[in-house]
This record gives C-alpha cells, structure tokens and sequence, in this order.
C-alpha cells in the first residue's frame, strides 16, 4: 500500500498545532501583540534581525555601529518579560522543527551520505 505522503505531512502539521509547544509559542505571540509598546519593540528587534540577515546573505559587510544597535536591541528585547518568554518558545519550536526535519530527511541521507563523508 503506497503512503500519501502529503496526508503524512497534514498529520504532522496537525500534531505541530495541537502540541504544547506550539499552544504556548501562539499564547506569547498573542500576549506580545496585543500590548503595543512590545509589539513595537520585537517588530523592531526582527526588523533589525532581518536587515543584518539580508546583509550577511548578500557578503555585505555589517559595520560596527548595526553590531552595536543590535546588541542594544537584544538587551532590551531580554529584558521584556513577554518578549523574552517569546523567544524562548520560538527557540523550542525551532528545535522541534529541526529535529522533524532530520528525520524526515534521513532517508535521503540514507541514499546519498552526509556531506562529511564525501
């Protein structure tokens, strides 16, 4: 019996929703939203996020100055009791989807080897 490997991935999309992980992941995302001085501050902090991000891709070099205002922003996004439980769960989730992601691709690693070993 062939498996749909589509309705496989339906199952763990649901199973990602219903976890308690993701539940806490929306509850503190909700929470940062709904008060506008956070919302404003992690918008900020992503936006900074992205444009340091953008750089790196592109080999451009990040001055001194975005380090520093970055490392300003960290301090005070760390420093938000909700923004900062945000991120923890952002942080878990991200390790889920990692480790989702290793495994759904062991099959190929199977077949061709990891890197390292070429």
């Amino acid at each position: 019996m062939a498996v749909n490997l589509y309705d496989v991935a339906y199952g763990v999309e649901k199973a990602i929703r219903e976890s308690d992980e993701f539940k806490q992941l929306k509850q503190m995302y909700d929470i940062v939203n709904n008060d506008e001085g956070a919302k404003r501050l992690f918008e900020s902090f992503r936006n900074i996020q992205l444009t340091l991000q953008q750089k790196q891709m592109m080999g451009e070099e990040i001055t001194q100055e975005e380090v520093e205002q970055a490392q300003k922003q960290v301090a005070l996004v760390q420093q938000h009791e909700s923004i900062a439980k945000l991120m923890e769960a952002e942080q878990r989730m991200s390790v889920i989807v990692g480790e989702l992601n290793q495994i759904m691709l062991k099959p190929l690693e199977e077949i061709y080897g990891s890197m390292e070993q070429k």
